[in-house]
């Protein structure tokens, strides 16, 4: 679930997804708290990820929970991960082990597995199989230092730590046989714990019995292989692709980093040319814009130029990237399910996405037309807010293909203007946005680093300024006083203070108000408003809480807090003598008096 500002909310599973999300809106459900229904009223949209088992979309959760950490989910927020099985193949005589945490070390690494009890009876079975050591005896070193311990007399370990008990060779047989077991071939134990099974039973060792079918169970549930993480803690991502009759084109990437599927993006495309051309030119756009390049990219099929585009990947991340079409196994299936939920979108969200790009990309494409401009991404629009000239400030949002950039947002205290001065406001404004800009472009460059550091360092290809001609005009001559140049639109309102049109080169350029350009155009206004006059609110706010404490000589923030703790209330401090007052802390004879007075 993802609210307004498309921030991950909530992530859960469900067999029936229809019903699971139906009930986050039904009311008077009982023992469901007040945060459900502060969710629920927060929702915007919905996402949905379709996988083969709930044992899969159980670990995927976990993944997603954890790389997220959504506001609202709790049960999986904590720092457990799922266990993995570990043999210790780098020591002489191996352990296999329960492990948390899978390390790039000598060892052998087996799971992520779902249940952790499963993988404890596991472990236990193996060591009653081929009864490996447990211990933490340094072997060879410590061999005959000590006597053999009681999992010997237990025959669950073959006591190597004695000298003449196993040879290495032996148990190195052991070892082999284990890791036969966790890498699944493990029909014949799995038959012969059913035939010990059956015999017991028929001896009427019902309780003997038991243990052997809760071992084989063990050891079909740890085997429940997944394929949402896989082991080998690699980062790839995982590109599929769906095609319709009408040449719509979803492709669908996941993402998975040290091993685990965090998170997914897909991609709406109309495509006019031949089929085989969309992933290699999905390709060279996705990567050339991404901060990070994995080591793998999974492909459905194989693309022209494909040792080209592997060597530009392999330049851009700084060592070797692989393109690679997996046949079968864990990486096949991810495929599968990357392709399913391409399809899906594909199905079932496609006139969404194209409202969602006629909202965004299109709004910018009718924007360009009406002003004649081409190539613009980046938009920034600023307002000036004050009250008579009281507390003046300035806005500045960001819009980027369509979409608001909150995180480039910036909001300006006027220093050098006093009075209701809107033009003076907004020339101080954009002279300090532009300023700052160029001459953090000058440091990063002195140190050598690239200007997408800097916090103001990438400049607008379109400036909206909130009114008219006069707005316009002072932009124009603040950037014309800095030597940079970049187009310049207002944005009109009415009589009634509703957006009318755009304002550029001396002229009003008329424009469909049913149209997504002046839907946007209008979004964009009222969110450098809504900025700017909260800005405002919040420093009138703290100019008018004020105490009369305040005007008091030698009564400091550390001394208002120590009387309004002692007396509770400014009338107490009112009635208070001196005495009285200097049995608070701090308030020495000469600070009373000055209160008394």
């Amino acid at each position: 679930m993802r609210d307004e500002e498309d921030t991950i909310m909530y992530v859960g599973k469900a067999k029936n997804l229809h019903n699971r999300v139906r009930s986050y809106f039904v009311e008077k459900i009982s023992g469901r708290g007040p945060q459900i229904a502060q969710m629920a009223a927060l929702v915007s949209r919905f996402e949905y990820i379709v996988v083969d088992s709930e044992m899969e979309a159980l670990i995927l959760e976990n993944n997603l929970i954890k790389e997220n950490r959504p506001r609202y989910n709790t049960l999986l927020k904590d720092d457990k991960t799922y266990p993995f099985i570990k043999v210790t193949v780098g020591e002489k005589y191996p352990r296999v082990l329960f492990s948390r945490v899978q390390k790039r070390d000598s060892s052998k690494y087996f799971g992520p597995y779902p249940s952790a009890q499963a993988v404890r009876d596991t472990i236990d079975l193996i060591n009653r199989l081929c009864e490996l050591r447990t211990c933490s005896r340094n072997l060879p070193k410590d061999i005959d230092k000590e006597r053999a311990c009681i999992y010997f007399h237990m025959e669950m370990c073959c006591a190597p730590c004695e000298s003449g008990r196993v040879t290495e060779e032996e148990y190195s047989d052991r070892v082999e046989k284990a890791i036969k077991i966790l890498s699944g071939n493990d029909r014949e134990i799995i038959a012969e714990l059913q035939g010990k099974m059956e015999k017991a039973s028929e001896e009427m060792l019902f309780e003997e019995a038991a243990k052997y079918r809760d071992l084989a169970a063990a050891l079909n549930a740890v085997h429940e292989r997944q394929k949402i993480t896989s082991s080998d803690m690699d980062d790839r991502d995982i590109i599929a692709m769906a095609v319709s009759e009408d040449n719509d084109v979803v492709i669908q990437v996941f993402f998975v980093r040290d091993g685990k599927i965090i998170g997914r993006e897909h991609f709406f495309m109309l495509w006019r040319q031949e089929e085989k051309d969309i992933l290699s030119e999905f390709i060279k756009q996705f990567y050339s814009g991404t901060p990070f390049v994995p080591k793998e990219i999974i492909l459905p099929r194989k693309i022209e130029e494909q040792e080209l585009i592997e060597k530009w990947l392999g330049d851009i991340r700084g060592k070797r990237v692989y393109l690679k079409v997996p046949e079968r196994g864990s990486k096949e299936k991810l495929m599968e399910l990357a392709r399913q939920n391409a399809e899906l979108v594909l199905s079932q969200d496609k006139e969404r996405l194209k409202r969602e790009e006629g909202r965004t990309i299109g709004a910018v494409k009718e924007i360009e037309g009406l002003i004649g401009l081409c190539g613009i991404e980046r938009m920034e629009a600023f307002d000036i807010s004050n009250i008579s000239g009281f507390a003046n400030v300035g806005s500045m949002v960001v819009y980027e293909k369509g979409k608001p950039k909150r995180s480039d947002y910036r909001k300006f205290r006027i220093k050098s203007v006093a009075g209701p001065n809107d033009y003076a406001c907004m020339h101080e404004v954009l002279t300090r946005r532009f300023r700052h800009g160029t001459d953090e472009k000058k440091e990063l460059e002195l140190r050598e680093e690239s200007a997408q550091y800097g916090s103001f360092t990438k400049f607008p290809d379109l400036i909206l300024m909130d009114g008219g001609k006069g707005q316009v005009n002072i932009a124009l001559r603040v950037l014309d006083e800095l030597g940079i140049d970049i187009p310049v639109c207002g944005m009109v309102k009415d009589d009634r203070h509703r957006t009318r049109g755009l304002y550029y080169n001396n002229t009003e350029v008329p424009i469909d108000t049913h149209s997504e350009g002046f839907k946007l155009i209008t979004r964009i206004q009222d969110e450098a408003h809504r900025f700017a006059i909260t800005y405002h609110k919040s420093l009138r706010g703290k100019a008018q809480v004020k105490s009369i404490l305040d005007d008091i000589e030698g009564i400091g923030p550390a001394r208002r807090k120590a009387l309004m703790q002692h007396f509770k209330s400014i009338q107490e401090i009112r009635d208070a003598d001196t005495e009285a007052l200097m049995q608070v802390p701090g308030i020495r004879k000469k600070e009373a008096e000055n209160i008394f007075k």
